[in-house]
């Protein structure tokens, strides 16, 4: 019988989860990405759906770029901002069920759209 010892994370890895942990440390940066996993969004946009103001939003946008979660495409005058990676989107999913797992009142299933009810 062979036993296969996974390698040990690097340096490199321990950071890239650092960042995505910073990311989403922040309401107003968790729900931008949840907002975006329904497609691309100018940030008037996403201010609405979030509740935020210009600014703010943009100063999000910056750290979830900066992050590498989120990435900006210029549609004439105004940038649209989508999920930098389809498994962006699944990464997120996966989120939301584990906390409905660790905590099943996270949220009400008649009016919850986090997309993790059966």
């Amino acid at each position: 019988m062979t036993i296969t010892i996974a390698a040990p994370a690097t340096t490199t890895h321990t950071e890239a989860m650092v960042r995505i942990g910073h990311a989403l440390s922040d309401a107003t940066r968790s729900h931008i990405l949840l907002a975006l996993r329904d497609g691309a969004m100018c940030p008037t946009d996403i201010g609405a759906h979030v509740g935020a103001s210009k600014q703010s939003v943009s100063n999000h946008l910056a750290c979830l770029r900066g992050c590498g979660l989120v990435t900006a495409e210029r549609a004439g005058r105004h940038m649209h901002y989508r999920l930098a990676a389809p498994e962006v989107s699944h990464a997120l999913g996966d989120l939301l069920a584990l906390a409905r797992i660790l905590d099943p009142e996270c949220c009400s299933g008649s009016t919850c759209t986090c997309g993790t009810h059966t």
